[in-house]
């Protein structure tokens, strides 16, 4: 049976967003492709109709988890106090347990590096978030500020997934959230 162009593109995004979610809850070295392809009452041969490699969907699914951050983080550095904002989104209950929805940098970006095969995507998420973190610091701080801003971000969120004891999780996160936002100027901008 021969199916349009507008099923396989819609098969196409189902699969990308399959993965997205199971790239960033399971990593990506955990989540097979049949699993993936079956979850999707899908066959693993089809996956091959779709794209060439395993390493080409999680470039796809990178770039999808990339573009539900940036709606996210728009919202974000949009309010009054961004950088408060985007604190305590990043280091809330909600992300710690959500692996599968919210930022890609904590589950993928060490995989990534492990396997050796870094992401031209990583570096764009990393570069939006830290021009955002940059303009909400304002004049006179910026570059170096964001990166330890964003990196503490991310390490904060894998030790406090990685431990068994939730109060020492949440703990991590408590600490980690009340330091970063100290150091937040009085005068932090939203974007205009």
């Amino acid at each position: 049976m021969r199916y349009s162009q507008d099923h396989k593109a819609q098969t196409h995004q189902r699969i990308i967003k399959e993965a997205s979610i199971r790239f960033r809850r399971d990593g990506i070295g955990a989540t097979g492709l049949q699993p993936l392809m079956k979850a999707l009452d899908l066959t693993h041969g089809g996956f091959y109709a779709h794209f060439k490699s395993k390493d080409e969907l999680v470039e796809k699914a990178l770039q999808a988890a990339a573009t539900e951050l940036d709606a996210h983080c728009e919202t974000l550095f949009s309010q009054e106090h961004p950088l408060h904002a985007f604190i305590d989104s990043y280091l809330s209950e909600w992300h710690l347990t959500s692996p599968d929805q919210g930022c890609p940098l904590p589950t993928m970006s060490s995989e990534l590096g492990l396997r050796g095969q870094p992401s031209k995507t990583t570096d764009e998420v990393l570069g939006a978030r830290l021009k955002q973190i940059e303009t909400a610091l304002g004049e006179g701080r910026g570059d170096a500020e964001s990166l330890v801003m964003m990196s503490t971000l991310v390490g904060a969120l894998v030790l406090a997934r990685s431990v068994e004891d939730s109060a020492l999780a949440k703990r991590i996160m408590a600490v980690v959230r009340e330091s970063l936002k100290n150091q937040v100027p009085e005068n932090e901008k939203a974007d205009q």
